[in-house]
Formats: structure tokens, sequence, C-alpha cells
């Protein structure tokens, strides 16, 4: 009977987390690839990032979210950036997918001290809609596939100065449409992220990164804050690296929603990344946790005459 409802609980908060037409945020931005989580981050590197992200939820539980993503961004000029963000995310009978293109300008600030100013903005179009032809049990309640599109923006604004970077971004700024669903259902879908984080090398080839991620959501005031830690070993051109993730939401911090190992690898133009959380509340006994893999390709290299999009 507990099991019962602990996946009833389940899939009621993951039909509801559908309905909000918001990309969910796990550890992808920490496979170095903090452009999706921010426009300002397109075009920084000498190269075209290509990133394949692939997230299966609450393995062992049927129905479980899962999540595919491929995200791309690259310098178009001296000092602007321009990247793609596609994903299919289904959970349980909800689907949503969609893109975003986004836009970054990158401002010198300091040359000497490698002091940038980012802005990026970014278009949104997600789509969302309920796989009616599933639900073995018919629902009264759902009469049609509910589908309906979200036409959105992001803005955000990236400060760099040597080894640290902080980064400010508000996400689907326009309120959704209440057409479709119920009139209480909320229609803000405005969240704020922030990610901060400095990076401290030795006189070895050896670097730690301390980062935070930090996400409030306007509509409910719900907000979580990811602690980071990552070690690169550098090789070259090449790199290694492992690090650890504890997300917890705010007014919890001593009870973990999520916490787990990540680890890495660049060689030549080739990046994998695979990163475990375990979920610490009562789904515990019933999943194996989550796993993420990403694969990359960082092609077509070509200097740029401006340092401010140095990666």
């Amino acid at each position: 009977m507990k099991k019962t409802f602990l996946l009833l609980l389940l899939l009621t908060a993951s039909f509801l987390r559908a309905q909000e037409l918001t990309i969910p945020t796990f550890t992808q931005y920490l496979a170095d690839n903090p452009f999706i989580i921010s426009p300002a981050y397109a075009g920084i590197g000498d190269y075209v990032k290509i990133r394949a992200n692939g997230l299966t939820q609450w393995v062992g539980i049927k129905d479980a979210p899962d999540m595919q993503s491929l995200a791309a961004d690259m310098r178009i000029a001296d000092d602007t950036g321009i990247g793609l963000f596609l994903y299919n995310d289904k959970n349980g009978n909800t689907r949503q997918y969609g893109g975003k293109v986004s836009f970054a300008h990158h401002i010198i600030l300091d040359k000497y001290n490698n002091q940038f100013l980012s802005f990026g903005i970014s278009y949104n179009l997600n789509q969302f809609k309920v796989d009616i032809e599933n639900i073995q049990t018919p629902d009264p309640s759902i009469s049609n596939n509910r589908y309906v599109v979200n036409h959105n923006f992001d803005v955000a604004v990236l400060y760099r100065i040597g080894q640290f970077y902080f980064n400010a971004t508000g996400s689907n700024l326009l309120n959704k449409s209440l057409d479709v669903f119920a009139i209480n259902e909320p229609n803000k879908l405005r969240n704020y992220q922030f990610y901060t984080g400095y990076t401290f090398k030795g006189s070895g080839n050896l670097e730690v990164e301390p980062s935070s991620f930090i996400q409030y959501f306007e509509s409910d005031g719900r907000s979580t804050t990811d602690i980071n830690l990552k070690f690169r070993y550098m090789d070259g051109e090449n790199y290694y690296w492992i690090g650890g993730n504890y997300r917890f939401l705010n007014d919890q911090m001593g009870n973990p929603i999520n916490i787990g190992p990540m680890v890495g690898l660049k060689v030549s133009n080739f990046y994998f990344a695979y990163s475990y959380q375990l979920t610490t509340n009562e789904l515990l006994a019933y999943n194996s946790g989550t796993h993420m893999i990403t694969i990359g390709l960082d092609i077509f290299q070509g200097v740029s005459n401006c340092p401010c999009t140095w990666h």
C-alpha cells in the first residue's frame, strides 16, 4: 500500500512538473557545458562545442522521467556567439519537447586582468502534451491531449575576472496561457538561476573548481542549491576530471534531494562525462538512482582575436 501511494505521489508530482513548461536541470551544465543554463556562454571557446546528453531518472520505477538533449554553440565573430539547444523530456504520460536559439555578446572590461562581461538572450519554443493513448485506465478529467505551445525568452549576464565567474539568468520571462489548463493553474513560468565558481590552479597540472548553482521558481517560491566540486588534471590540451554534486532545498540544507559523483574527460576533440545521482527521500527504496551520460565534440577550432571568447 505504501509503495502504491508513493508511486501515485510521484506520478502526480511529475505531471505538475511537466506542466511548468520548464526544462529540467540536473547536472548537465557540469559536463563542461554551462551554455545549457545560460545563453551568455554562447561562443566562449575557439571551437564549435557540441554536447549530446541522455538522462534516465529513478531507474527501476516504471515510466520515470527520461530526457535527451543536444546543445551546440559557436563563435561567429571575435566577440559574439550563437547557440542551439534541442530537447525531448518524457515524464510518465506527459511529454514536452522543443528548443532554444541563443545569441551572446562579450565585452572586454580589462584585458590585462582577463575581466569580461557577457550578455545573452534566448528564444524558447516549448511544446507540451499528454499521451492519452498510453493511459490504460482512462481518467474522465483528461478528455484530450492538452497540447499547448509556449513561446518564451531567457536573458542572462555573465561576469568573469581571472578564474572567477558569476552568471545570472532569468528564464521563461513571459507568463503562460491558461486557456488549456484549469483556471487555478499557475501561469508564472519565471525562474531565476545563479551560477558561480572559481578555478584554483596548482603549481602542477591539477585544478580544483568549487561551484554553486541556485534556482528559484517564482510561481511557488521553491528554490534549490547545488554545491559542486571538481578536480581536473590537465595533460596538455587534454584533461580528466572527477567531482561530486550535492543538491538540497534551500529550507532543508541538511536533507539533500540528490547526491552523487561525476567523472569526465576530453581527449583531442572528443568529450565524455558520466554522472550518477542518488535520490535520498522515500523513493530510494524503489529505484537505483539517476544516470546521465554526455558525449561531445569540439570541432572547427579557430583562434579568436578577442580574449573575451577564450575558454
